[in-house]
């Protein structure tokens, strides 16, 4: 008995301290205050109920708190917890008045990144991410869950062409800045990249040499030539070390972004400089080009380039000979090479001459067919009479068309032995047939000259023996000049009447106002020349020796008078001896 009222008492003893701890406990909670919740911190909570709009959170103080229902769903809008749940939450905002507590999930889960972040940022450790898309400035980054700001000159160690195309690929970043009371993140992949290629700028300096084969990808193309990224150093590849063919410009063989397999040339380790090579990985096609290309070996190729100078033409890869415009044609005049071909044309031609230390092939396209004016010179010696058309009338005379792209000249001087021609149209017109004899074949200088008036006996050759010095000629008058008269004599012969040899009158001022033209005039020939073709006459020299003529036959006449007497007699004496 007495045991079982012990037991009891000890039953009591406890009852009344459980009830007492439970008191205190009560009181405890009840005097929790909102002043112990601060805002801006991160605590945990269970999830005791979900709503259709928010979900509550107990967060073991007196009111529950509540979290936006969205923060828990996911992209198709499923709910991601449960009642019972444990979750991290961020203190938003409290009313101690109203006792409510604005929570945020998404929030407490930024912080937490960012606490890692802060790990990552402090240790320089690198963080993977997603570029999600493309912002003013630069990019939005997706790393653990959270967006980060990735500035456009962040990106790459060099201005990237093309942004967009950055968008939805997977790269490294380092984290820059964190603000967590705008819970901003700034990361960059540029400090990744400077980092790996100092380091692959070291392990080249000690590893690169001369005659070295080295991977490289096409960072910068300029006119003369292209800037290789070599791994953290970059290198010169010259355009003329790119092909051993010529080209015009890098674009011809690479492109931005290409990668590239290059010779090391030369490389400065003081100032970093290295020339590179590309044609140099492939055998010289100009090695015994003298054997593969021998003079006068006809071969086809392919017109490449065209200048005003001439063409090329390949023979091979890397090889090119130029065909001057001079060695286009036999025939043609050329101005421009375009008339005879056009890039890409197949084309037959001889080599002319080679030249391996310069690189240079003479090539010939009209050495291909037998030179015509061979044929011309054969066909058509000196003293040849022809007859053909007329193509082409100039001041100083004719071309008529010998054979297929030979013409030959008639020059105006040839036309006529004694007319004098100003113009060839006042004889002739395009289209007509002209006989002419063949003067001269100049097969270097492809000349080719002919003559009218050499079908006729130069009327010339037989003017001082028809019109000797001393003899008196009669003719029409012509042209009057200030020095004299010209005088024809006969059709095309002319003599010329010097304005000394018209008046024996002395001080007259212009003894050529006493003619006109077209006036018969009688002249003595004081001076013949066949050779310079020219015929002096003289008026004044004819008109005294007429005078002297009639003077005697007078005297003749006189002295056979009857009546005459002596004193008559020696008067016409003194005449004659005065």
């Amino acid at each position: 008995m007495q045991n079982n009222e012990e037991s009891m008492q000890d039953n009591s003893n406890q009852a009344a301290a459980e009830y007492e701890d439970f008191e205190t406990a009560l009181e405890n909670y009840l005097q929790k205050d909102f002043a112990d919740l601060e805002e801006g911190s991160l605590i945990k909570g269970k999830v005791v109920r979900i709503g259709s709009e928010v979900v509550l959170i107990d967060v073991n103080f007196k009111s529950e708190g509540q979290v936006p229902l969205e923060e828990f769903q996911d992209s198709e809008g499923n709910v991601t917890v449960s009642e019972g749940d444990d979750v991290d939450v961020f203190v938003v905002h409290k009313d101690d008045q109203e006792g409510t507590i604005a929570l945020s999930h998404k929030r407490a889960k930024r912080m937490r990144v960012l606490d890692e972040l802060e790990e990552f940022q402090s240790n320089e450790d690198n963080v993977p991410g997603r570029i999600v898309k493309r912002i003013k400035g630069g990019y939005t980054v997706e790393i653990k869950g959270i967006e980060a700001f990735l500035p456009g000159s962040h990106v790459d160690l060099r201005p990237v062409p093309d942004m967009d195309a950055l968008v939805g690929q997977d790269f490294d970043f380092r984290i820059l800045k964190i603000n967590r009371k705008r819970t901003n993140v700034i990361v960059s992949r540029r400090v990744i990249l400077e980092e790996e290629r100092e380091k692959n700028r070291q392990e080249l300096m000690e590893t690169l040499e001369e005659g070295q084969v080295v991977p490289g990808k096409v960072k910068n193309i300029t006119d003369y030539g292209v800037f290789i990224d070599l791994g953290g150093l970059d290198g010169l590849l010259h355009i003329t070390d790119m092909s051993w063919r010529r080209i015009k410009h890098p674009k011809e063989m690479v492109q931005m972004g290409d990668n590239l397999e290059l010779k090391v040339l030369s490389f400065d380790q003081e100032s970093q400089k290295v020339s590179l090579g590309l044609k140099q990985l492939v055998p010289n096609p100009w090695e015994n080009i003298h054997e593969k290309y021998p003079e006068g070996q006809k071969v086809t190729g392919r017109v490449t380039n065209i200048m005003d100078y001439g063409a090329f033409v390949e023979l091979e890869p890397g090889v090119e000979g130029l065909v001057h415009i001079s060695e286009m044609s036999w025939t043609r005049k050329l101005k421009h090479p375009s008339q005879m071909v056009k890039n890409g044309d197949e084309v037959d031609v001889v080599v002319l001459g080679v030249d391996s230390e310069k690189k240079r092939i003479s090539l010939g396209m009209k050495q291909v067919k037998p030179n015509p004016w061979d044929l011309v010179e054969e066909k058509y010696p000196e003293g040849t009479i022809l007859e053909a058309p007329i193509k082409n009338i100039t001041d100083f005379g004719l071309f008529i068309g010998i054979e297929d792209g030979i013409d030959g000249l008639i020059h105006v001087s040839d036309l006529s032995w004694t007319k004098k021609v100003h113009h060839p149209q006042e004889l002739y017109q395009v289209g007509d047939t002209v006989r002419a004899k063949v003067l001269t074949v100049d097969r270097q200088n492809e000349k080719f000259t002919l003559g009218v008036k050499q079908l006729h006996e130069d009327p010339w050759t037989r003017i001082p023996e028809k019109y000797p010095e001393g003899s008196t000629v009669q003719g029409k008058v012509t042209n009057i000049t200030d020095f004299g008269l010209f005088v024809e004599v006969e059709e095309g012969i002319e003599g010329l009447v010097h304005q000394s040899e018209i008046s024996r009158e002395k001080g007259e001022k212009n003894p050529t106002e006493t003619f006109e033209v077209g006036q018969d005039i009688a002249a003595k020939v004081i001076r013949v020349s066949a050779e310079e073709r020219k015929l002096g006459l003289s008026v004044r020299q004819h008109l005294e020796e007429e005078e002297k003529r009639q003077a005697q036959e007078q005297k003749k006449g006189s002295s056979e008078t009857p009546g005459s007497n002596l004193g008559d007699m020696i008067r016409q004496k003194l005449e004659d001896a005065e």
